[in-house]
């Protein structure tokens, strides 16, 4: 039995399908808080084969139950937004740091196996015309809140291996696209921006560097973490097929949908925005095997400009709430 935290978000939700779909030996739990980045239709197709529990792993008593019935603990609940962790940390440190410490306590305490999902915005950011990547053994060097809180969670998860000698492992993330994501997220907002007919905003100069992956791909390596998986380690997860600036990304999803590559507008850039991510994935490559499936960026952001354009029921009722919200904050850039 499996106990997936966060797993009505994007990332778990995906992933509880794929569970479900392809691990069919694996009776599947949901915990999630339901916060708005969450959404129960994310589970619709899977629904009838999983049980949904709503509830927050800052509740210990909720997180000692469940976590004493399933052998198996995958994390992936997360505040995640670097704009809204800028702006309020707190939700920040609760989620992140005090929810994963909350079921430390719990996988320690009846024996279970660990899996904890973080990112690679741990490792902070390289420089524009840089060839280094991170590995898994790049020390942390957060830039937001956000980042800060994923690094704190990591090294709870390490320091409960080696003093309680749990079975743990954690894997960090490339950006990830795909099915279910929240549109206030860069690849979703630009898309639906299209579908109705609204300028994309691009942050700056847009010559940030971001490493993508398809959520499928990410998915999918982590379960081959959870089969092959050494405890104590960590996995870097990305396709370096996937590395493009903020601007190649947006020219590549208006040249899909058939747009002028140039049809954007600038905004002022976030505080503290990472120049450049780059990670070596070749540590799971070697050691599991795993490889993903979408070998370019531009065939799995025609996949989701796809899931979009055919799922706006999905998506419209959120779009108003999430362009005001940006619009309080974001300037138009400077010139």
């Amino acid at each position: 039995m499996i106990l997936v935290t966060g797993g009505a978000g994007f990332i778990g939700a995906n992933f509880v399908q794929t569970t479900v779909e392809e691990h069919p030996d694996y009776d599947v739990t949901v915990l999630d808080a339901l916060t708005y980045a969450a959404n129960p239709a994310n589970l619709y197709p899977v629904a009838k084969q999983i049980e949904l529990v709503e509830g927050d792993i800052c509740d210990v008593d909720l997180v000692d139950k469940l976590t004493a019935e399933h052998d198996i603990v995958v994390n992936f609940a997360a505040e995640s937004h670097v704009d809204n962790s800028i702006a309020d940390p707190e939700p920040f440190i609760q989620t992140n740091i005090i929810g994963t410490f909350n079921l430390l306590k719990a996988v320690r305490k009846y024996g279970k196996r660990f899996h904890h999902i973080s990112t690679d915005e741990v490792y902070g950011d390289l420089p524009l015309d840089s060839e280094e990547r991170f590995t898994e053994m790049s020390p942390a060097n957060p830039s937001s809140p956000y980042s800060a809180t994923k690094a704190s969670s990591e090294m709870l998860v390490q320091a409960w291996v080696k003093s309680y000698g749990i079975k743990a492992t954690t894997s960090n993330c490339a950006n990830n696209y795909g099915p279910y994501q929240h549109i206030e997220k860069f690849i979703p907002r630009q898309i639906t921006n299209l579908l109705i007919g609204e300028m994309p905003k691009l942050y700056g100069n847009g010559l940030n560097i971001r490493e993508w992956i398809h959520v499928d791909d990410h998915n999918s390596a982590v379960h081959a973490i959870l089969k092959e998986g050494r405890s104590g380690e960590t996995y870097i997860i990305s396709n370096e097929s996937g590395q493009a600036s903020n601007k190649e990304v947006l020219e590549l999803i208006l040249a899909s949908m058939g747009m002028p590559k140039d049809m954007y507008e600038h905004v002022a850039d976030r505080p503290g925005h990472d120049l450049r991510y780059a990670t070596d994935a070749s540590k799971i490559r070697e050691e599991l095997g795993w490889k993903p499936k979408y070998d370019s960026l531009a065939e799995g952001l025609g996949a989701t400009i796809e899931w979009y354009r055919q799922n706006r029921a999905w998506w419209e009722p959120l779009k108003k709430s999430v362009e005001d919200a940006y619009r309080q904050r974001e300037k138009p850039l400077s010139t």
